[in-house]
């Protein structure tokens, strides 16, 4: 399936752009591009596509996105009550606009480094990292040298992290095919409306412009995943989004995240998280202090 070419507008007085989106969902769609990506989610969470990766994102989160590799943000929505409204600082540079023998001499390779681990997706925390937060807010402030300084020394913190969170698995593979320009979009959008219900394969099939048949096979070879492991992987993202709200009972996240019986939900969000609901919850609560 392919996603959407998104061009990057830069201006001419800069050689690579920096912008602060305070809308959520502003570039709400499966897409790529040959910049690579840096994004500081200062505030809001939400959803994260990057490859065959899907995960939730929550406030202080960084990402390093590679050139051309798919991605998609869907933030949470936010009530209308709340006061702290969800914005970002993302930034675009293409991998040689300093030059290719910039990035070989000896003592960037740790720049470059960053550079080929972000083809799979790299996921810093800024609260793990906070100097690499603080970087990038010098840079949104910055003009002139600076500007490329502060990029410089935040690759090579990202670079210098011994084990980063790589995103998407090294196996993955896009095949940008022109017919299959708008069916991810379709089939996203379609998928968030209604993970909480009973998805019909035959109503996504539809969605696609494929029999079901056909979908399987199709969403399977484009992903490497089923599209029951798709939807399975959205809904256990919603739960983990309740979980740390912990305003219902693990029993409610259960339905309320589209599972139908809590036997399913248990393994399944095990499987994917690698922990119980019940594990994941406890850590976002507070410690006890004695």
């Amino acid at each position: 399936m392919k996603p959407e070419l998104l061009k990057i507008s830069n201006q001419s007085t800069h050689s690579f752009s920096i912008r602060q989106d305070m809308v959520p969902n502003i570039n709400s769609r499966w897409h790529y591009h040959p910049e690579i990506e840096l994004i500081y989610f200062h505030k809001g969470s939400g959803m994260q596509f990057v490859g065959d990766s899907i995960k939730r994102f929550e406030r202080d989160s960084i990402a390093l996105i590679g050139a051309n590799l798919p991605h998609y943000w869907k933030f949470d929505e936010e009530p209308e009550y709340s006061d702290e409204h969800s914005y970002s600082t993302v930034i675009h540079f293409f991998e040689d606009f300093w030059s290719s023998t910039f990035l070989n001499l000896p003592e960037n390779k740790i720049i470059k480094h960053a550079l080929e681990k972000a083809g799979r997706g790299i996921e810093i925390s800024a609260k793990n990292e906070p100097q690499i937060g603080q970087l990038i807010n010098q840079m949104a402030a910055s003009e002139g040298p600076a500007r490329i300084i502060y990029l410089m020394e935040v690759l090579a913190l990202i670079g210098s992290i011994s084990n980063p969170k790589l995103l998407s698995s090294i196996g993955f593979t896009f095949n940008f095919e022109e017919a299959d320009k708008h069916r991810i979009n379709l089939i996203y959008d379609y998928s968030f409306a209604h993970f909480k219900d009973k998805i019909l394969l035959e109503n996504i099939a539809e969605i696609a412009s494929l029999t079901p048949n056909s979908f399987c096979r199709y969403f399977k070879a484009k992903t490497s995943k089923t599209y029951l492991q798709f939807v399975s992987e959205i809904r256990v993202g919603h739960a983990c989004k309740l979980l740390i709200e912990d305003e219902i009972s693990i029993k409610q996240i259960c339905y309320e995240s589209g599972f139908n019986n809590f036997s399913s939900f248990h393994s399944t969000f095990k499987a994917i998280t690698g922990k119980t609901p019940l594990g994941y919850k406890q850590n976002f609560m507070p410690k006890a202090v004695f």
